[in-house]
């Protein structure tokens, strides 16, 4: 049993350790928990680079027992010259567990031919498909005849992509890790419970 109470704690800790508008990111999560209990969660804030300006974002990922809650913040610097304040934007999409679809893993472990279960990943990526997004790579189809100059059409695949965050130990620390890989054991856990 999760005990909902300590995760609610957990979380708005782990927001307030980025320093990144915790207030904003906590009342924006707020809006679309709606009260809910919060079984498992994930904070991911990263810095990127736009030219000579420093630009943040986070990205909060809450788990109840009935949907998956995104929530995106990101900073919106003033305009060049202007003395106005920075903005930012908040933004939370509330996603039914039934509709989830894909939760994909994928783990960078070092010197795999050492590898045991106790050994911990330096990177994790977590992707997460629910339909609103849909990836279609398409390539010229061939017949495969060398000599064949006829139109055979296209020939492609479609991927459901809505979300992918990455953490490394390098830059996210081993902890960070650790806590996204336990988010998509829950996750995945209540994805396949709303299944049965």
């Amino acid at each position: 049993m999760v005990d909902t109470t300590s995760v609610a704690r957990a979380l708005r800790t782990d927001i307030e350790r980025t320093g990144y508008y915790p207030t904003l990111v906590a009342d924006s999560l707020a809006t679309s928990v709606s009260g809910e209990d919060l079984i498992a969660y994930a904070v991911h804030h990263e810095a990127t680079f736009d030219r000579d300006e420093l630009r943040r974002h986070i990205t909060v990922l809450a788990l109840t027992a009935t949907r998956l809650i995104v929530a995106h913040v990101d900073e919106h610097g003033a305009p060049d010259g202007s003395k106005e304040p920075s903005t930012a934007s908040a933004s939370t999409e509330a996603v039914r567990l039934e509709k989830v679809d894909s939760v994909v893993v994928t783990r960078v472990v070092p010197d795999p031919a050492t590898y045991s279960p106790e050994t911990a990943p330096i990177e994790v990526m977590l992707t997460i498909g629910w339909g609103a997004v849909s990836r279609i790579d398409l390539e010229p189809a061939t017949c495969g005849d060398p000599n064949c100059e006829a139109d055979h059409g296209f020939t492609g695949s479609s991927a459901n992509d809505d979300l992918s965050l990455r953490v490394s130990a390098a830059a996210d620390g081993s902890d960070g890790v650790t806590r996204m890989l336990a988010f998509a054991e829950a996750l995945s856990k209540a994805t396949a419970e709303r299944l049965r």
